[in-house]
């Protein structure tokens, strides 16, 4: 096929006498790392030089007959009503030409459908919007969010020129890392809209629907950087949740691994101790930047009738174990921060618009108390599983 791809494209650069230097033409599917997504665009362009040489020969036909059998060189239009041979022939060979076009085709379909044999598995949760990333095999999991210089960038009346941020709204703060050589088989669901996930070098993108489990797969034979986006209209801040995904060397993979179990073991840590005030606003506040600021506003100000004002909130004044059921369980189009923040963040956060945004309550929630109620809904959830 991709003989056949590079002979059709020839033909097109010596007939239309375009250059041969297509490096930067950029106008085309990508053709990816993966063996699949290379096959997809080795079937993107069998079918497309089909499609232009049909094209040429139905409307080279049909300009030739108009112009050489026009009325003004004497041509009179015969009166007939069907030809049996002709009806024949254009019934054949259209069919001929699906058929030849399926066989390629059910064959790529089929190759992207076989998870089969996976070696490892990676469950991706869609949330408005950041994506969720748990490895079955080895029990790491994180969230992965617009990366902090895109965000402070996007920001109206930031001042801060978007073409200085390197990989602009297509950078993370924490990017899937997978190891090289591998079958990966990926899981994907939403815990609120529909999402879809899509990385264009791997040669795919599926849907994430609340309730529902899709399944793929990839075998990244290279390391490298790879980046995608959301591709599914999932409300207002859609355009700012990028998916990177980092390949590396086996060897390099299971460093990685016990580094995030380090990390893990470091945030656990960090909860069972006794924090200042001073330390949980300090730190709250990026916490707040990165996660409430795009919906409640960097000043704590809302968007009237839509999200509502940080500042001199009645639930942010009020009773603290309100507010921390309201941010921990989630309401209306808030999403639970109990399962998207660590322990630390969420005490820190919390704290933080207690204590900064124009409000002064003066209290502050201890990491170990939100290290307490994660666990305690964590085995609740196992309980219902069973």
């Amino acid at each position: 096929m991709k003989k056949a791809r590079q002979l059709f494209a020839g033909l097109a650069l010596s007939i239309f006498g375009l250059s041969s230097a297509h490096a930067d033409y950029t106008l085309n599917l990508t053709e990816g790392v993966t063996q699949v997504s290379k096959d997809v665009h080795d079937l993107h362009m069998l079918i497309l030089w089909i499609c232009v040489f049909i094209g040429i020969a139905v409307f080279g036909t049909m300009f030739y007959s108009i112009y050489h059998h026009r009325k003004s060189k004497g041509h009179k239009a015969e009166q007939f009503h069907h030809n049996t041979t002709v009806e024949i022939i254009w019934t054949i060979i259209p069919t001929a030409i699906l058929i030849g076009m399926a066989i390629p085709a059910t064959k790529t379909m089929l190759e992207m459908d076989d998870i089969q044999d996976a070696d490892m598995s990676i469950k991706v949760t869609g949330w408005q919007w950041k994506w969720e990333y748990e490895y079955l095999d080895n029990g790491i999991h994180f969230f992965s969010s617009l990366d902090e210089a895109s965000n402070k960038a996007r920001q109206k009346g930031s001042g801060i020129d978007p073409r200085t941020v390197p990989n602009y709204l297509l950078d993370v703060d924490h990017p899937l890392v997978v190891p090289i050589r591998t079958k990966i088989r990926f899981l994907f669901t939403s815990a609120d809209v529909i999402h879809s996930w899509w990385v264009p070098d791997l040669g795919w993108k599926k849907d994430a629907n609340p309730g529902f489990i899709n399944d793929a797969w990839t075998y990244i034979e290279k390391p490298g950087t790879y980046r995608g986006q959301c591709t599914e209209l999932c409300g207002k801040d859609h355009a700012f949740m990028p998916i990177v995904v980092v390949a590396m060397e086996k060897e390099d993979y299971k460093q990685w691994v016990e580094q995030q179990k380090e990390v893990a073991a470091a945030e656990a840590s960090a909860a069972e101790k006794s924090w200042t005030k001073e330390e949980l606003v300090a730190k709250g506040e990026t916490v707040y930047t990165n996660n409430c600021a795009s919906c409640h506003m960097p000043d704590g100000s809302g968007m009237p009738g839509t999200f509502p004002a940080i500042k001199g909130s009645p639930i942010v004044t009020g009773d603290i174990k309100q507010q921390i059921e309201v941010m921990f369980n989630g309401k209306g189009m808030m999403p639970a921060f109990g399962q998207m923040l660590n322990a630390v963040d969420f005490a820190a956060v919390a704290t933080f618009i207690r204590n900064g945004l124009g409000n002064s309550v003066g209290d502050m929630v201890q990491p170990s108390e939100i290290a307490a109620m994660q666990n305690a809904a964590g085995a609740n959830d196992d309980t219902d599983k069973e």
